[in-house]
């Protein structure tokens, strides 16, 4: 049973990336786009307007035709050139393998280099760490701006507003366990009719006042920004809040494909929030008063309560996109060598990317309680929100450039005129929301350090780390002729040796040689390496080396978005090449205890910083998919 259930999975996997025979249509893949893909942009009319002519009020005193246009025209053409023109049409195209996102762009920028190249690496965790802050603000001011319409609807509810988003959060947060299948199925339809109401009560109340319809024009835009001074900016950075969940376009890609994506945005999303956002600049000039929330002041009476529920129906599944990206991330991020490895639990038998780590969601969910307790509304939490995204924009525009000069193969006189405007866009969107670091913007930028610095830490000590234990360890030929000459008693089945270095001798080989005395009649030394391909091929999977009789070399390539599962691997290795019975097989396992030491390559701050970490990982036995019962851990202790 454990074997068919080991080749299951393997071929589930190869199903789940591309080898299926039967992919889903290009209409079910749009519609599951507008559900992932959008949810957190489609949520963002709820508060952004709002911000933006609020922030402009500190000068005008009032709303103005001029305020009204100039944010409008603000909006819209941040729409048009952030996302569509960078997104939509640039970015969506520089896939690795058909992944997107700011890892898998990292590994493309790399391989396009062919080396790794130490700013790269440093502008990809940059980017990863920002948007774990994006990750833990976008719950908590989406769910709390949905539930704040309830006072709109009676104020009696208004001291019922944080406990009810906290019952909310908890809620998603608790059913992440049993895994999402059942309830992404619904994502699609319900964010579909979201945007059909945000069209609907937009376009209804376009007609309060048309002149609206002159924000197109954007020269609206320049003039509101230059008659406006420093409060233009404090306003371009509310405005920025209309086009956070961009990079979701670019994270998802490998989950719908580049023109499901597109068709969505281009039909459906971007004519919907245009409309809806137009229709709150005209009902806040015919009716001023409604600036406290005008999203809802649109909906008639008798549509609010179904509007309030729509509305946390649509953060709520603009939240799971992100906890579900962030633990995409982290997947990634531990693949690549950036972050320990950790618990991940698979909740779907026939989906292997549907995933739950633990630890990501527990500390996101107390990063979003943190976070709702503190800052109580959605307004005070809108000046936290936009540095992480503008942060993360501007780390992927500038590894674009990298990947289209050198992947695409673009020379710098055709991909500076592109992407430096976009690149200059993406910095003023940042330097505008610098100006709310001391309102809650350094929250985001404090969490972003810390996760960085872990990702720092954790690639530089496991160099550090690989460079100490190769100095003691034999070569492995070495070893192998040694043995060939002098050979040991043998004991009846395999044994399988994970190392990280396949030119050396095994700790754990090298310790039963020395304890036991004896050699097993087939000698595995594995070596499990990460690529920089979200997935590789099953041609590439394996490289097998007979070195004498009884040993041999394997290599084990894995993808950035695949989950090693070495049993599966094994078994699924051709019977003319080799054969593995896993009750006959046992695995060896090297740990090692680190410890600390002032002569090394980092502080010793930094080292402990490491061993903490490196403490806590996941024991690899759990994370490469071994039987308990089939594995031996033989220590030994290392200083770095």
């Amino acid at each position: 049973m454990t074997n068919l259930k080991d080749h299951k999975e393997a071929s589930d996997e190869a199903a789940i990336h591309g080898h299926g025979p039967r992919p889903p249509g290009f209409f079910i893949l749009t519609l599951g786009s507008i559900g992932v893909v959008y949810g957190d942009i489609g949520t963002s009319p709820l508060y952004a307007l709002r911000e933006a002519v609020a922030a402009g009020m500190r000068q005008d005193g009032h709303i103005s035709d001029a305020l009204v246009h100039g944010v409008l025209s603000l909006i819209i053409w941040s729409l048009i050139l952030v996302v569509t023109v960078k997104y939509v049409l640039i970015l969506l195209n520089a896939d690795n393998k058909g992944e997107g996102g700011t890892l898998s762009l990292m590994a493309l920028a790399q391989r396009a280099f062919g080396r790794s190249i130490t700013w790269i690496a440093v502008l990809g965790m940059i980017g990863a760490a920002l948007f774990y802050g994006d990750a833990i603000i976008t719950p908590a001011i989406s769910v709390l701006s949905a539930v704040e319409g309830l006072k709109v609807v009676t104020p009696e509810f208004e001291p019922y507003i944080l406990p009810l988003t906290l019952a909310i959060i908890l809620g998603l947060f608790l059913v992440q366990a049993q895994g999402t299948s059942r309830v992404a199925a619904f994502f699609g339809p319900i964010t579909l009719v979201w945007f059909a109401a945000l069209a609907a009560v937009g376009l209804w109340h376009i007609f309060d006042n048309p002149s609206v319809l002159m924000a197109f024009n954007p020269l609206k835009a320049a003039h509101f920004l230059a008659n406006h001074g420093w409060i233009g900016l404090a306003v371009l950075g509310a405005v920025f809040l209309s086009v956070t969940g961009a990079e979701a376009l670019y994270a998802d890609l490998g989950h719908f494909g580049k023109r499901p994506i597109q068709a969505a945005w281009l039909v459906v999303v971007l004519p919907a929030l245009v409309l809806n956002y137009m229709g709150q600049g005209a009902l806040l000039l015919a009716n001023p008063v409604a600036i406290d929330n005008p999203f809802f002041r649109m909906v008639p009476d008798w549509g609010l309560a179904p509007m309030v529920a729509l509305a946390t129906a649509a953060t709520i599944i603009a939240s799971q996109a992100v906890i579900t990206g962030a633990y995409s991330l982290t997947q990634q991020a531990i693949q690549l060598g950036l972050l320990p490895r950790m618990e991940i639990r698979f909740t779907s038998e026939a989906h292997a990317g549907q995933t739950y780590l633990p630890q990501v969601n527990w500390l996101l969910l107390a990063g979003v309680v943190i976070l709702v307790l503190a800052f109580k509304s959605s307004g005070a939490l809108a000046h936290a929100y936009g540095i992480a995204v503008t942060g993360t924009m501007v780390v992927t525009a500038m590894m674009a450039v990298a990947v289209m000069w050198k992947d695409w193969r673009w020379p710098l006189w055709l991909v500076l005129p592109i992407m430096l405007p976009l690149l200059a866009l993406d910095l003023v969107f940042f330097g505008a929301n610098s100006l709310k670091i001391l309102e809650g913007g350094w929250m985001p930028l404090v969490l972003g350090a810390a996760i960085f610095l872990l990702m720092w830490t954790w690639r530089e000590g496991s160099r550090l780390l690989a460079e100490k234990t190769r100095l003691s360890e034999v070569p492995l030929d070495d070893l192998v002729a040694s043995l060939a000459k002098r050979q040991p008693p043998t004991v009846p089945g395999t044994a399988v040796f994970l190392t990280g270095d396949s030119e050396s001798a095994p700790t754990a080989l090298l310790h039963s040689l020395k304890h036991y005395k004896v050699l097993h009649e087939r000698n595995v030394i594995l070596t499990v390496k990460g690529a920089t391909v979200p997935v590789v091929d099953d041609p590439r999977r394996l490289k097998i080396e007979r070195l004498s009789d009884r040993f041999w070399r394997i290599e084990a390539t894995f993808g950035f978005m695949e989950n090693p599962n070495v049993p599966a691997t094994l078994l699924a290795i051709p019977k003319d090449k080799m054969s593995f019975a896993m009750m006959d097989t046992s695995f060896f396992l090297s740990r090692r205890s680190v410890r600390a030491s002032k002569y090394q390559g980092m502080p010793v701050w930094q080292d402990k910083l490491f061993i903490m970490m490196a403490r806590n990982a996941n024991d690899a036995s759990t994370y490469f998919r071994l039987r308990p019962g089939r594995v031996i851990e033989v220590g030994s202790q290392v200083t770095v």
